[in-house]
C-alpha cells in the first residue's frame, strides 16, 4: 500500500490518510466541504459545499497522478436529502459526461458543519 498525501497548508489532527493506492486502486477518504488549507467552511450554502469537497477529491487524484475519469465509485453524504439536486448539480458539472457508480445518503449532520462529503475509488492506469 502507497499512501496518498496532498500537501496542505492546514494541519488535519485526523488519524487517517486522505488517499491509499492499493492493488491498482485508489482508495480516497471521505472529503468534507472544508477548505483544508484554511479549515473554513465555504459561504453561500449546498452548491458551494459540494464544489468543495469535489475540490478536495481532485487534490488527492491529482496526488495520486490521475483525473476524474479514473473515479469508479463516490458516496456522497448530504446532510438535507432535500439539498439532492443542487448537489447532483454541482456534480454532474464536475464529472461532465463521465458517471461513476453512486450513492447518495442523507445523514443528520457532518463534522465541523459540512454539508457535503464525498469518498471514491478510482482506478490507477
Amino acid at each position: 500500500m502507497k499512501k496518498v498525501q496532498p500537501k496542505y497548508k492546514a494541519e488535519n489532527k485526523g488519524h487517517y490518510s486522505p488517499g491509499v493506492i492499493s492493488n491498482g486502486m485508489l482508495y480516497v477518504s471521505g472529503q468534507l466541504s472544508i477548505d483544508p488549507d484554511t479549515r473554513e467552511l465555504p459561504e453561500g450554502g449546498v452548491k458551494k459545499h459540494a464544489k468543495q469537497a469535489l475540490d478536495n477529491l481532485d487534490r488527492v487524484l491529482k496526488e495520486a497522478g490521475i483525473g476524474k475519469n479514473n473515479v469508479v465509485q463516490c458516496r456522497v453524504y448530504v446532510t438535507d436529502v432535500q439539498n439532492w439536486d443542487a448537489v447532483n448539480e454541482v456534480y454532474e458539472e464536475y464529472f461532465g459526461e463521465h458517471k461513476p457508480v453512486r450513492v447518495v445518503v442523507p445523514v443528520p449532520e457532518l463534522h465541523g458543519g459540512s454539508l457535503v462529503e464525498i469518498e471514491a475509488m478510482a482506478e490507477i492506469e
